[in-house]
């Protein structure tokens, strides 16, 4: 409540100033307008990305550097006094949970550290407009778009020394790079050919929290892991389907009600049960029995007709399983 009512006076002194090419935590900002624009610049002809890598940076962030911030705006000394206090409350290590007071760091998971992080990084974007550059900010994910990698390694140096001397933060530089843009990882996006992709380590992370999801042990009905898993295909799909990925949309539900197929055949166990859970969903009592005796896993039964007319793609969508392919069509051509 407290962080809320301080982000609450604080902001209307900051937002209107904010560079327009900072989209993190804004009102009527988005991270796909970030990614629209990155892809605009590079329609344009700047294809060559320079990528600096903030560290840790919400726990390095100056406490005196970003309070002289504020205060260049916000006169109220009690407020001043009350976000002093809410920065010196100190910051939980992460590697041991411990709590510590400290002269720098923000506490995250409220809504006031997004907006301090802003404040602090907006120096950084009146340089980047300054110099006439093209980038996207999302907090603390940074990318700028420069035409050459000679053009753009000067820029690395100059921006790094002006993170590092000027707003007292640190550049994990092995992580930094100039290079092509289609080798550069945006807000878990990626840009090859112009077009917008998904990043292989975001579609990496996507198929393991999957298997997750769809682990055949898990030990609840199929309804609630059905259930479970459209929630999260629904929030990773309004994020990362803006992405030029129609045939992997096509690809990924092909596998995904393979795996859910795969959980009804465990979840089913005996034979007996599965010849007449096959029945009971349309199959002949020929191929049924055919299919409920194998001697087949899970996997390659997931692959037989009879398993395939049973749990068809139009009983797992009555069961409420939701099709990456309809939410890709929905976003780009809204049906």
């Amino acid at each position: 409540m407290i962080q809320q009512a301080i982000a609450q006076v604080i902001s209307p002194y900051f937002e209107p100033l904010f560079s327009p090419h900072s989209y993190g935590y804004r009102p009527h900002k988005r991270a796909s307008q970030a990614v629209n624009h990155v892809q605009s610049c590079v329609k344009q002809g700047y294809k060559t990305a320079v990528d600096i890598d903030l560290s840790k940076f919400f726990d390095e962030v100056n406490h005196d550097m970003l309070m002289n911030r504020v205060g260049r705006k916000v006169k109220d000394k009690a407020l001043m006094r009350l976000l002093g206090k809410y920065l010196r409350a100190g910051i939980a290590e992460r590697e041991t949970g411990l709590w510590f007071e400290s002269t720098k760091g923000v506490p995250q998971g409220g809504p006031l550290s997004p907006l301090l992080s802003n404040i602090l990084l907006d120096e950084l974007d009146k340089k980047l407009t300054y110099k006439h550059l093209k980038f996207a900010r999302y907090a603390d994910d940074i990318i700028i778009l420069v035409k050459t990698k000679s053009e753009g390694l000067i820029i690395q140096r100059e921006i790094t020394a002006f993170i590092t001397q000027r707003l007292k933060l640190k550049v994990n530089e092995s992580k930094s790079r100039v290079g092509p843009v289609s080798g550069s990882k945006f807000l878990g996006f990626t840009f090859r050919y112009a077009q917008v992709q998904i990043h292989e380590q975001a579609l990496k992370k996507f198929k393991a929290n999957v298997r997750e999801l769809t682990n055949r042990n898990w030990g609840i009905s199929m309804t609630l892991q059905i259930h479970k898993l459209t929630q999260y295909l629904r929030g990773w799909g309004h994020y990362y389907l803006i992405a030029n990925a129609y045939q992997l949309t096509v690809d990924l539900d092909h596998w995904i009600r393979r795996r859910i197929r795969m959980c009804y055949w465990r979840q089913w166990r005996k034979p007996r049960t599965k010849v007449r859970s096959l029945m009971k969903l349309g199959v002949s009592e020929r191929l049924a029995i055919a299919c409920g005796i194998t001697s087949k896993g899970p996997c390659r039964s997931s692959k037989t007709k009879g398993i395939n007319i049973a749990l068809g793609n139009d009983y797992l969508a009555s069961q409420g399983l939701v099709s990456l392919k309809d939410i890709w069509i929905n976003i780009h051509y809204g049906r």
